[in-house]
């Protein structure tokens, strides 16, 4: 009895799990129908193709002049695009050469408007100055800024030509008070577009230091300043590189040119020669002397009696019954 029972619950027992294992099974089915239904039956969204972002090719330090090979088209999810981007086929790459970073960006990073100072901007020359430099205006006429062929970015050398006043007279003469200033603008254009004709500028507008600053105040006030242009291949700077070549300030000048080392018809300025000593006047004469009394006969006949000092009492003119004498003073020795 008890062996019927057993085999019948072991039975139960196995037809129990058999359903639940198929109950299962089949739930999977159905469910996985179900899924595959929605799938399905979802529009398919296509993903945006990626759009072409301006960044920068190279690394872009803060107050630098943006140039042509600093910036590139990158490729960029148009999902992830922010607003701020320069997005290609809406402006050209030609619009933001000449800008200045008010901030840096690495390379690869994309270029935002609100971290560029436009050329014509308010506050770009502020941002074109590096820092610790200033900003000064010199004049600037045809001649003495090279008939308007000097630009924005260029290197130029300041001369002062002035007289001066000395002891020998006027002295005109012009030296180079400055080497390798950078120009940051003439008159208010601050760069030069292709195309554009020379004119004549009447302030150029130089990058100094601050001491430098106030020598060229000064020498504006002292004679007439010129600039003269540099080349760009300057023996003077070597093999130095031209990126660091651009970052240099202006150098103090050292050379100098007086007016008779441009004409022989003008006498270079001697030292005053020494007035000579005022000669003594000198007499023929011949001292004669006679007992105790000394006379000056001039060569021309005229005598002239010597006036020696008073001479001093002597103790024995004090005494009674004697005859008072006069000392006679020593005799100077006689020139001869």
């Amino acid at each position: 009895m008890n062996s019927k029972r057993m085999a019948f619950l072991l039975l139960a027992v196995l037809v129990a799990g058999a359903t639940a294992f198929l109950a299962r099974a089949w739930l999977e089915a159905e469910r996985a129908a179900i899924v595959a239904q929605a799938v399905s039956q979802r529009p398919v969204t296509q993903a945006k193709p990626a759009v072409q972002v301006l960044v920068a090719r190279n690394a872009v330090r803060t107050g630098q002049i943006i140039k042509p090979d600093d910036l590139r088209w990158q490729p960029w999810p148009q999902g992830a695009l922010p607003p701020t981007y320069i997005v290609e086929g809406r402006r050209p790459i030609a619009d933001f050469v000449g800008a200045v970073a008010r901030s840096s960006f690495h390379v690869g990073e994309p270029i935002v408007e609100i971290e560029i100072v436009m050329p014509g901007s308010r506050g770009f020359l502020a941002a074109v100055l590096r820092s610790g430099m200033r900003a000064v205006s010199v004049p600037a006429t045809a001649t003495s800024a090279v008939s308007g062929l000097i630009y924005a970015g260029d290197r130029v050398d300041v001369l002062l030509t002035h007289v001066l006043t000395g002891s020998t007279g006027q002295l005109s003469a012009t030296e180079t008070i400055l080497r390798n200033a950078r120009v940051i603008a003439m008159d208010q254009k601050l760069d030069f577009a292709p195309g554009d004709k020379p004119d004549i500028a009447k302030t150029a507008t130089l990058e100094l230091t601050p001491k430098q600053t106030e020598i060229v105040t000064l020498a504006v006030k002292m004679g007439e300043l010129s600039l003269a242009l540099r080349s760009l291949q300057d023996p003077d700077e070597g093999e130095r590189d031209q990126a660091a070549a651009d970052e240099l300030p202006a150098e103090l000048g050292y050379s100098y040119t007086q007016d008779n080392q441009v004409s022989r018809l003008i006498k270079s300025p001697t030292a005053a020669e020494p007035s000579p000593a005022p000669e003594v006047a000198r007499t023929n004469a011949v001292i004669l002397l006679r007992g105790g009394s000394r006379t000056k006969q001039e060569l021309d006949g005229s005598i002239a009696a010597d006036s020696p000092p008073p001479p001093s009492p002597t103790p024995d003119a004090a005494k009674p019954g004697l005859r008072t004498t006069t000392a006679t003073p020593p005799l100077p020795s006689v020139p001869r």
